[in-house]
């Protein structure tokens, strides 16, 4: 019968690499799990009655709440989010201040997405000029939040971002408003308004946790399957010389 000798290197190797692979596994099915309760979150929130801003103002968790706004758009200070693609088509989102009448507040309002292929040219929107009444919904964005860049010019509109601040906006502009991205549902106001809740859905993440799982069984198996099968070390010959 075959005696088991991985060898220390080998073992040293899996001990080191098997715990890992594992937890990835691990990490990524909780992902997954994650994504499944913010998909089902996101559903419940988004089948409700729309409520007001004030309202809003005293809910403890405002993700993917669904808002009633009344009010005025502010053409004169629009925000391009730059590197947004749909379909493989380049172009940016379009933010704009929102004056709510009901709560004397600002809101930053996405209108959505609209291609800008020819940089040489400005991005093409219009502002609706009379009062609106929308639907939009909360974003807030997992595990991260908007950052306003600290070199972005700040006389100079619409202003081109990579990402924006709320918050800091409000503050740049001496306006008393909400530190929320709201995003239009679909109206005669909106451009492209097909938002995706997650870049990543579960589904993807329980791939990802197999493929872990499955590297770490070849692993354990390889080093089972050569610690049988390792040469045995040769006994030397008598009176062969050394």
């Amino acid at each position: 019968m075959r005696r088991f000798r991985p060898g220390w290197l080998p073992t040293l190797v899996v001990a080191v690499l098997l715990p890992v692979l594992v937890l990835l596994g691990f990490w990524q099915l909780a992902r997954a799990e994650e994504k499944h309760q913010l998909l089902v979150s996101y559903e419940a929130r988004r089948m409700a009655a729309p409520m007001g801003i004030i309202e809003l103002e005293t809910t403890p968790d405002a993700a993917y709440r669904r808002v009633h706004l009344s009010g005025y758009f502010d053409e004169q200070h629009s925000v391009l989010l730059d590197n947004r693609t749909r379909d493989g088509k380049v172009g940016v989102e379009l933010l704009q201040p929102f004056y709510d009448q009901a709560s004397d507040l600002w809101l930053l309002v996405n209108r959505g997405w609209l291609p800008w292929p020819d940089r040489r040219n400005p991005a093409q929107f219009s502002t609706p000029p009379a009062l609106q009444n929308l639907d939009a919904w909360v974003y807030v964005p997992p595990g991260a939040t908007f950052q306003l860049q600290a070199d972005a010019p700040s006389n100079q509109w619409p202003l081109l971002l990579n990402a924006v601040h709320p918050q800091a906006l409000w503050t740049q502009l001496g306006r008393a408003g909400l530190a929320y991205e709201v995003r239009l549902e679909p109206s005669a106001a909106a451009y492209q308004a097909d938002w995706p809740v997650v870049a990543m859905g579960p589904e993807r993440h329980q791939a990802y946790a197999v493929q872990w799982f499955a590297l770490a069984a070849a692993l354990l198996g390889l080093f089972i399957y050569f610690g049988f099968h390792a040469a045995p070390k040769r006994e030397p010959i008598l009176g062969e010389q050394q």
